[in-house]
Formats: C-alpha cells, sequence, structure tokens
C-alpha cells in the first residue's frame, strides 16, 4: 500500500514538473527574420559605403529585447531598436559597411544578434564585392 501511494506521489510529482517547464517555455519572445544574409553584388570603392536593412517579428508571447548587436569588423556597423518589441511586432536591424581604407574584392562579415527570446543569439551575414576605382 506504502508503495503505491509513493508511487502516485512521484507520479503526480513529475507530472506537475512537466507541465510548470511546458508552460514557462511557451511564455517566450522569439526574434524571426524575413531574412538573416545579404548580398550587396558588386558596388565600387569610390562608393564604398553600402547599407540594408534586416527586418525581424518578435512571434513570442512576450516583449522581445535586443541586449546587443556586435559586427565582426569595425567597417560594419550595425543599428538595432532599443525599445522592447511588443508580441506580433516588427523591426529593423539597419547595417552598413564602409569598405573606405579597405582592400578591393569580395568581403562576407556577420552581426551576432543576442536577445532575450527563446534562441537567444542570431547571426546575420553581409556580403558583397567592392571593385576597385576607375582612375
Amino acid at each position: 500500500m506504502k508503495k503505491i501511494i509513493l508511487m502516485a506521489i512521484m507520479a503526480l510529482c513529475a507530472i506537475t514538473a512537466s507541465f510548470a517547464q511546458t508552460t514557462t517555455e511557451k511564455k517566450q519572445a522569439e526574434i524571426k527574420f524575413e531574412k538573416t544574409v545579404h548580398n550587396f553584388g558588386t558596388f565600387s570603392e569610390s562608393s564604398p559605403k553600402v547599407s540594408c536593412v534586416f527586418e525581424f517579428t518578435n512571434v513570442g508571447t512576450l516583449p522581445l529585447v535586443i541586449n546587443q548587436a556586435i559586427a565582426s569588423c569595425g567597417c560594419t556597423v550595425p543599428e538595432y531598436p532599443k525599445a522592447p518589441i511588443k508580441p506580433g511586432e516588427k523591426g529593423q536591424i539597419k547595417v552598413t559597411y564602409n569598405g573606405a581604407g579597405k582592400f578591393p574584392g569580395h568581403f562576407k562579415k556577420s552581426i551576432t544578434v543576442r536577445t532575450n527570446g527563446a534562441v537567444e543569439m542570431t547571426r546575420l551575414y553581409v556580403e558583397g564585392n567592392m571593385e576597385e576605382a576607375k582612375k
């Protein structure tokens, strides 16, 4: 009899813990990008500054906070919203690449985005080909 009661209590605890964990997991922010790679194509060294926008949506149930967006190189600068993004709302991260003083040719840079979301880290990429200026 004691074994049956003990087993019932253990089963009840396991079910309660499982339900609590499932409930907690569902209530989170979640960032979803429309695209994670942008190709600038070919541009001239005489106009070395190019920009693009990465659009995202908070598909979670809590407000999304972007804690930081860090580029792999000082020539790439991300701008991101500092205010929380409400569930269902959209936001943008603007990325500017400045090839001034850099060697012409192909480049690929990454931007690491850290959030309070279910997936805490996302990498965005910009790439392109800067051609030497005509003399």
